[in-house]
């Protein structure tokens, strides 16, 4: 039979560990982002969150632009029909064909304010879901006027940005336009031989398009977060998505093929719903069945407004959600962002992180090495 072993002596004056050493601050809180690089699978349904997680300052603004561009061109449009439709009434016979290419003149014209305010409130937009996505990232919920009123402070390089986009695709399609016409002014032969250029060279520019759009998409982000140029702004977005072209256009792509065909799961089936509902009430076409036309049409009109604004939110949400991911890839940009939010919680003194990294200061160069004593000669 052997002892039992010796029980040791409890110690004294020796605690365990309560609560946190000092010094300690709390991991930082989970914001729209997970602070790490992001999978497809986040990347993919991030910007779906920004408008779950602040509504109210996303789709309101997300509305604001498509109610400016729908108010622009109906404010423009109406007046201008009613004028043309009661000139072409009251014009002779000869004078219809003048009075009609008067008509399609100055409707062009006249397009172009409305295009403008569009531009202007696309440009807006594309700042704000910027400053949201950067800013939720962080943990930071802001409301409606705060980022309205950061997104304003770059609203020129954005409306540049904006205003460059829309005048190149507007060249090339009134190129396209002018050779039409001049072949069809040359003959039906040359007209024929056009349109088939036309279609080659529209597949040849839709490829360059979607490459340059994909190189340049974090355009509106660069400017925004980084304070810089629309020319710096350029060159830096080409070389963030280098190495990852094909990740995001895939990305572009695929939350652009799931946003149009939900819009159209919603939108068609209540055209058509009311078409068949006009049929069924008013078969001959008399005063009902225009009542449930025009009812289907103001509905569909509301459901395109509501869908155009969610749309147009996600996509802006998308590009900047993508900027940010290249970046934590690239740059770590991931460190600095949980340094920051670790620094702010602590109540220490912080600096912007979405700002570029400063390039890397270069070497001074080497002295030149001593030149040795030359060789004693012959005595």
């Amino acid at each position: 039979m052997y002892a039992p072993p010796p029980v040791a002596p409890p110690s004294y004056g020796v605690a365990p560990p309560v609560g946190a050493p000092l010094g300690w601050t709390p991991p930082p809180k989970p914001g729209l982002l997970p602070l790490r690089p992001l999978g497809f699978g986040t990347l993919l349904w991030a910007p779906f969150r920004v408008l779950r997680r602040n509504p109210a300052a996303t789709f309101g603004t997300g509305l604001v632009v498509q109610l400016v561009s729908v108010i622009a061109t109906l404010a423009v449009m109406v007046p201008f029909m009613v004028f043309v439709f009661s000139r072409i009434d009251s014009a002779s016979s000869a004078d219809a064909d003048a009075v009609a290419s008067g008509a399609v003149g100055g409707f062009v014209l006249l397009m172009l304010v409305p295009l403008a305010l569009s531009l202007v409130a696309s440009a807006f937009l594309q700042g704000v879901m910027v400053v949201e996505v950067a800013s939720g990232t962080l943990g930071e919920r802001l409301g409606f006027g705060a980022l309205w009123k950061r997104a304003a402070k770059r609203i020129w390089p954005l409306l540049g940005w904006t205003a460059m986009i829309t005048g190149a695709l507007l060249v090339v399609v009134l190129a396209f336009v002018l050779v039409i016409v001049l072949a069809a002014l040359a003959g039906t032969t040359a007209l024929i031989v056009a349109i088939l250029v036309t279609i080659l060279a529209g597949l040849g520019i839709a490829a360059l398009t979607a490459w340059l759009g994909t190189k340049l998409a974090l355009v509106p982000s660069v400017i925004v977060l980084e304070g810089v140029g629309v020319g710096a702004a350029m060159r830096r977005s080409w070389r963030l998505t280098g190495g990852f072209f094909w990740r995001t256009f895939g990305t572009l792509v695929l939350v652009g093929v799931l946003l149009n065909l939900a819009s159209q799961v919603v939108v068609q089936p209540v055209s058509l719903i009311g078409t068949v509902l006009a049929a069924i009430i008013d078969p001959t076409g008399s005063g009902a069945a225009v009542a449930v036309t025009v009812v289907t049409m103001v509905i569909t009109l509301i459901l395109s407004l509501l869908i155009g604004a969610i749309t147009a939110v996600v996509q802006a949400a998308l590009v900047a959600v993508i900027y940010i991911d290249l970046r934590m890839r690239t740059e770590a940009l991931d460190l600095d962002l949980v340094r920051h939010v670790e620094q702010r919680d602590a109540g220490l003194p912080v600096t912007d992180p979405y700002r570029a990294p400063a390039p890397a200061p270069t070497a001074p160069p080497a002295p030149p090495a001593p030149v040795p004593p030359a060789a004693p000669g012959p005595a």
